[in-house]
């Protein structure tokens, strides 16, 4: 199931405590962006105790219970960790992985809120998860009888919220510090084949594995160390991005230096790599900064258009390959930069390549 209209990470607990304490909720995402930890933590805030049911791991029996027979007859005993007391927050993980006939047994439970003769207590709520089938994970087709029992709730990944909280949680510097330049680098779509890719989670888990090695990722075997995990949680464009980037940061190179004229473009073989991360995150500047409309360029950020299109030839006497790239259009044939940057680029930069030849 895929929606135009989707909410962000900072969004998603007021969403979820006006409509969630009232009717159940499906949370759509993709892999890694944080799902299931967001939802506990709207529980720890209401100060529910949550309750994980994992679809997958499920059978209808476990939901459903067995039978007892009372007083002669049968009736039906919802297991302890469902049948509860005290109000709770009931998460129903990977709901949509679940097989029909678990699917199904959740029916009543998230509609009229009871199984067999139990009822969840008041103040209670319900809330499911589960990846999309483009997200190349498993998951089956809801039936329309469940989903019509949901409210649905897409979340998105945002860099912002998350390089918000990330300050806060003891991410590696070096990721805060790659993330911050680069956020279009905190996820990408999940693979067809089995290979690492990049989410919230994959970044964390990469600084987790930084934290482990400890002094060892700036010894004499850092880069090889760092290689190693960063290949092994992030998309292979973003591992090599992130080397890139620890290689400015231990050569002081850096894009404002260079954007200043305190430093070049490195021109050496060596550093190709490294030439490819600072034109890409020139490009993502440009892109951040540069208005859609050039009516809009204050003095300042015509002076830094000033600035860029000089460096594009420079960039273009080195790599002409890598400065096409830069104004090149994104994979669905848009443009990344304004138009009007382009078309100034266009005129200017044989003026600009004359000027640099007659100096």
């Amino acid at each position: 199931m895929q929606s135009s209209v989707t909410v962000t990470p900072a969004a998603l607990p007021e969403v979820l405590l006006h409509v969630a304490v009232v009717r159940p909720v499906f949370l759509w995402g993709a892999p890694g962006i944080g799902k299931s930890a967001m939802i506990r933590q709207f529980a720890e805030g209401l100060g529910l105790e949550c309750v994980s049911l994992l679809g997958t791991q499920l059978a209808p029996e476990d939901l459903i219970g067995v039978p007892q027979i009372v007083d002669g007859r049968s009736r039906f005993c919802p297991p302890e960790q469902i049948a509860r007391d005290e109000p709770y927050c009931l998460f129903l993980d990977e709901l949509n992985a679940a097989s029909p006939d678990v699917q199904k047994a959740f029916y009543s439970l998230i509609l009229d809120r009871r199984i067999g003769m139990y009822e969840l207590p008041d103040g209670s709520v319900v809330v499911g998860a589960g990846n999309r089938a483009t997200d190349n994970a498993l998951a089956r087709p809801m039936s329309s009888a469940l989903a019509n029992r949901l409210v649905h709730v897409h979340l998105r990944a945002s860099a912002a919220d998350w390089l918000t909280w990330a300050v806060h949680a003891g991410i590696h510097p070096w990721i805060v510090e790659y993330l911050t330049q680069r956020p279009d680098h905190l996820w990408s779509p999940p693979p067809k084949s089995e290979e690492p890719f990049s989410t919230p989670r994959s970044w964390h888990m990469l600084s987790d594995t930084l934290a482990s090695y400890g002094d060892a990722v700036s010894g004499p075997h850092g880069t090889e160390i760092v290689a190693l995990l960063a290949h092994g949680t992030l998309t292979a464009t973003h591992a090599a991005g992130f080397l890139a980037y620890l290689k400015t940061v231990r050569n002081a190179y850096g894009l404002d230096a260079i954007l200043k004229g305190d430093a070049r473009w490195p021109a050496a073989p060596a550093d190709r790599d490294l030439l490819y991360f600072l034109a890409e995150t020139f490009r993502a500047r440009m892109a951040k900064d540069l208005p859609a409309d050039k009516r809009h360029a204050s003095p300042a950020v015509r002076q830094f258009a000033f600035r860029a299109k000089a460096l594009l030839v420079e960039l273009a006497e080195i790599s002409l390959e890598i400065a096409q790239l830069v104004i090149a259009d994104d994979e669905h044939g848009n443009s990344r930069l304004p138009g009007w940057f382009l078309v100034d680029a266009a005129k200017d930069m044989p003026r600009l390549v004359a000027a640099r030849a007659g100096k």
